[in-house]
């Protein structure tokens, strides 16, 4: 038997990390297994679907390494409507599955609650089809449904506490239950691999799977995603978009380290690996079922460490799309004539011990490539106090006085000028980096101002001292 799994996102908005986790999850079984990744997008919601949205699907899949080609489709629920129609009609024909016509509020008159479910009124009351006739599978009275779970082991659901759900609605379109058993079938998915939330709907899955004749798959319901507070990540709370973080600065191979970290681990005591190893060593088996806490605290580090992890010249091409605005990323503060390649080039092994993300590498540059800096006006106004203009006035004058200009020669002037001050160094060259970039913090100043260039250093400093008085 060949392994075939699915991914069935629907695009109806942005893609989600814990759907990213998924489709990892799902690739790498079925690449363990040599089996096949089945790509279905759940596009039947037509109030909700959007082209652009599928697209950024397969984009972001190509993110994270599950690459166009080397899947199976895309296919879409919408091509299977007359499958889903003929399935519902077989099930009806076969006594599985009856009409029934109650509203919510019938059900809620009979019963006393809005809280218990259907109660089985039109079960063998022999209504037909019609307009807002809804479809009901029969449930049956009796024993469980045994729903085998490589995670979970073998929940079991008693019968009798499964109401006659509803398989397809009074328009007769199939609703998502139904349509999902149909595809899988017709797809010959073996395997499940899915979010734990969808394991209340499994017990009726497997009944349908059961009553069409055909063997269910194996099920695995891999743990929530949750947020600090240990509820689970929502759209409306939370920073859940892949592409969200795509667009920060997060590294494709960081983003795929962290997302199977989500439930597994791998062997020994590490957990920054490359991805050969997890491909090797991830068991569905050995996935915690516990709820999964995203931190992005630690992704974060996580991607600090792949970025220094980099080859310089790797991490000068990722910073691109930030240095000259593709894509979807924000143009940066100087114009395109305004960059020079080679300066960047010549910081850029400072800048990638100290960025965490791609995105902060433009604050840490911008100094280079503008006319003047942007000037934090709180760094200014902590830093350039009492003694700032004389200060900032001796530096000048031994700054110009350097013959060779270069970073050991402006730190060793610069720590005699504080020397005289009775300064230590740290205090000396506040003033001087703000008049220089902006801000009170950024790459190593001496280094900077060595590709800065005297010119473009002296007169930032003058223009600062003519600020202070």
């Amino acid at each position: 038997m060949t392994v075939r799994v699915r991914f069935a996102p629907s695009p109806t908005g942005m893609f989600h990390v814990g759907g990213a986790r998924s489709a990892l999850q799902n690739w790498i079984y079925a690449k363990q297994q040599g089996g096949v990744f089945v790509l279905r997008i759940e596009d039947t919601d037509a109030a909700r679907n959007k082209p652009e949205w599928t697209e950024g699907i397969l984009s972001a899949l190509d993110w994270i390494g599950i690459s166009r080609g080397s899947y199976e489709g895309p296919h879409f629920q919408s091509e299977n409507a007359g499958e889903h129609r003929a399935a519902a009609a077989r099930l009806y024909e076969s006594g599985r599955a009856y009409y029934c016509d109650c509203t919510r509020e019938d059900v809620q008159a009979r019963t006393g609650s809005q809280y218990q479910g259907y109660d089985g009124y039109h079960r063998d009351r022999g209504l037909g089809p019609g307009p807002g006739h809804a479809l009901r599978f029969r449930t049956p009275d009796e024993g469980a449904t045994v729903v085998v779970d490589l995670i979970r082991g073998e929940p079991t659901f008693e019968n009798k506490l499964i109401e006659d759900f509803v398989i397809a609605r009074g328009d007769g379109s199939p609703v998502f239950l139904l349509a999902n058993v149909v595809d899988d079938m017709s797809m010959g998915i073996t395997h499940v691999i899915r979010a734990e939330e969808h394991l209340p709907n499994t017990p009726k899955q497997q009944l349908l799977w059961d009553a069409l004749g055909v063997k269910p798959p194996i099920w695995a319901h891999v743990p929530v995603v949750v947020n600090e507070k240990r509820q689970k990540l929502s759209k409306r709370r939370d920073k859940v978009a892949l592409e969200a973080y795509r667009e920060e600065g997060y590294l494709p191979g960081a983003m795929r380290n962290y997302l199977m970290l989500l439930g597994w681990a791998p062997s020994g005591d590490r957990e920054i690996v490359p991805w050969s190893v997890i491909e090797e060593e991830f068991r569905l088996e050995e996935v915690n079922p516990s709820p999964a806490f995203f931190d992005e605290k630690k992704l974060r580090a996580f991607n600090g460490d792949y970025i220094r992890a980099l080859p310089v010249d790797e991490f000068i091409d990722a910073c691109q799309p930030w240095l000259t605005g593709t894509g979807t990323i924000a143009p940066p503060p100087w114009q395109p004539e305004e960059f020079d390649a080679d300066a960047f080039a010549a910081v850029a092994p400072l800048a990638q011990t100290r960025i965490t993300v791609l995105s902060e590498i433009v604050p840490n540059v911008d100094f280079l490539f503008l006319a003047s800096p942007l000037i934090d006006e709180a760094a200014w106004a902590k830093t350039m106090k009492e003694g700032s203009a004389e200060l900032l006035d001796d530096a000048v004058a031994a700054f110009e006085a350097l013959e060779s200009w270069d970073a050991e020669s402006l730190k060793s002037t610069l720590e005699a000028v504080g020397a005289e001050r009775g300064l230590k160094l740290g205090k000396t060259q506040a003033p001087v980096r703000v008049a220089v970039t902006g801000r009170t913090v950024g790459l190593p100043l001496f280094e900077s101002l060595e590709v800065l260039g005297r010119e473009r250093t002296l007169t930032r400093m003058r223009a600062a001292r003519l600020r202070l008085v």
